[in-house]
């Protein structure tokens, strides 16, 4: 499980959020101000990628986003009346709530990675293991030296081409070491 994300930094992401970010339905505006004003509830918020199999959850869209505006999970049921949730909030403060929040890049978003946590209830079999992604990073990262090789090959091809002595030392020069640090 991963560390507990501090109240505080879960009211600067959604201050920052709020300021940056047109919500399809102004109901959840007025949601995440009301958690801004009530820490208690905002100590039981967790903000996640993927709320599915959460037993009380939320998923909150931007208007730029694809997904669907608003939807509100509790056990079986599901609605996308947000009043319905304000309320659940107002009436069981001490429940966790789980809000997944769908707006451009938020995969990428430092801002919402600092408070971004796993989804606990998620099962085993839907989620990516450490080696996986030990896997996947060896993988972009061995992706990312492949092309930067390959681009340094095009510059000192083109300074050869171009009949650029010097810029053509320096950049075998760095294909030399590039080719020394992969070995």
């Amino acid at each position: 499980m991963t560390a507990m994300v501090p109240v505080a930094a879960k009211k600067d992401f959604v201050r920052w959020f709020l300021k940056r970010y047109k919500l399809k339905r102004r109901e959840c505006v007025w949601i995440l101000n009301y958690l801004l004003s009530h820490e208690q509830l905002l100590q039981n918020v967790h903000f996640t990628d993927e709320v599915h199999y959460c037993p009380r959850a939320m998923v909150i869209s931007t208007i730029n986003s694809e997904s669907i505006p608003f939807r509100f999970y509790k056990g079986n049921l599901m609605t996308a009346d947000a009043e319905k949730s304000f309320h659940d909030l107002r009436l069981h403060p001490d429940e966790k709530m789980y809000i997944q929040l769908n707006f451009p890049n938020s995969n990428t978003c430092p801002h919402y990675a600092s408070v971004r946590e796993e989804n606990p209830f998620l099962p085993a079999e839907l989620q990516v293991s450490a080696r996986d992604r030990k896997i996947a990073e060896k993988l972009l990262e061995e992706s990312v030296a492949s092309m930067s090789l390959d681009l340094l090959m095009k510059r000192v091809d083109e300074a050869l081409d171009a009949n650029d002595r010097e810029r053509f030392l320096v950049l075998s020069a760095m294909l030399n070491d590039m080719k020394i640090t992969k070995d």
